[in-house]
């Protein structure tokens, strides 16, 4: 009797580590997705507009589509290079990081130059509207898409590698990673589908029901617009705010501590100046000089991407993906 009860006692010892680990697992998973929350926020204020112009048959379908393809860049990709580098190269975290902060605001000032009228670079890409046939554009389109989110789901693991305890075991940073990818993708393309399909479900609200179930549907189609516009402001802005801490982050870890000690200095007097919200007034200012930095680089390397970074690209890395994406 005595040695079944030892038993079950290490069986609830055992149990309480794995839950432990559980939620060790998650609350890291959690911390890492929200520090990822620029990329998170634009991958779902970008990815709807791929749907654009298609039969409304279609669209949960080739959010799917590019689900999956987001789900393969993560977990059969981007998660063994991530443990390689943990593993092997963990000096090459702090810069891969900052290489990435650097393309969010790339990218978020590219948007604030297209808002202003100066052109659009993607938009060949992404609002060409399908023909009657449809099917060649569909895999276009979704093509188009998986490609966008590898530069995307390489930020979000990067910056949930850089998030976990170095003391960490292998095992545990890849069970970390791996949460992080599926719990990321579910969210974001949960998301994505649930605004592509909130116009229909408003229209049939509006026709099909009375009173105020119809006033709701009717005003769900009204708002949808302007919801989709602010969603795309507030991706762009998160962008360039989390890229410019990012950079300016990793400038400090290398040595080049000037700026990051500045916007410190900015929020420390801030906080001191607005006693009442301190950690409001910080934060606050952290994020309006993060954003102004993570502008100007932006501006700055739109020409330098589109004359040189995307040639190499699209001759390079891009390539190798579908590669091993077909194989």
């Amino acid at each position: 009797m005595s040695g079944l009860l030892a038993l079950l006692d290490d069986v609830a010892s055992i149990s309480k580590v794995a839950a432990a680990s559980i939620d060790d697992v998650a609350g890291q998973a959690a911390k890492a997705g929200a520090k990822a929350a620029g990329a998170v926020i634009d991958d779902a204020a970008v990815t709807p507009k791929y749907v654009h112009g298609f039969d409304a048959s279609r669209e949960i379908p080739i959010v799917w589509k590019i689900a999956r393809g987001s789900l393969f860049n993560k977990l059969v990709i981007l998660l063994p290079v991530a443990l390689l580098l943990s593993a092997f190269a963990p000096w090459a975290i702090s810069p891969l990081l900052m290489l990435g902060g650097a393309y969010l605001c790339y990218e978020g000032a590219e948007k604030v130059v297209c808002a202003l009228g100066h052109g659009d670079t993607h938009a060949s890409e992404q609002h060409t509207h399908p023909d009657s046939d449809g099917a060649a554009l569909e895999e276009q389109r979704v093509a188009g898409a998986i490609k966008t989110d590898f530069i995307l789901s390489a930020e979000i693991m990067t910056i949930a590698l850089a998030t976990i305890p170095a003391n960490d075991s292998l095992f545990m940073r890849a069970l970390i990673l791996a949460v992080v990818a599926v719990g990321i993708t579910v969210a974001v393309y949960g998301f994505v589908a649930l605004i592509v399909k909130a116009d229909d479900a408003g229209v049939h609200l509006a026709t099909q029901r009375r009173g105020l179930v119809a006033l709701l549907g009717r005003g769900i189609v009204e708002v949808m617009p302007y919801f989709m516009k602010i969603l795309t402001i507030v991706g762009t802005a998160a962008m360039i705010w989390v890229g410019g801490q990012i950079v300016l982050h990793g400038a400090a870890e290398l040595g080049l501590h000037g700026p990051y000690d500045w916007v410190h200095h900015q929020a420390e007097a801030a906080a001191h100046a607005v006693p009442q919200a301190p950690g409001l007034a910080a934060w606050v200012v952290t994020a309006f000089f993060d954003g102004i930095f993570g502008l100007v680089l932006g501006l700055v390397l739109i020409p330098l991407a589109q004359w040189v970074i995307n040639p190499l690209l699209q001759a390079t890395l891009l390539p190798l993906v579908a590669r091993l994406r077909r194989a």
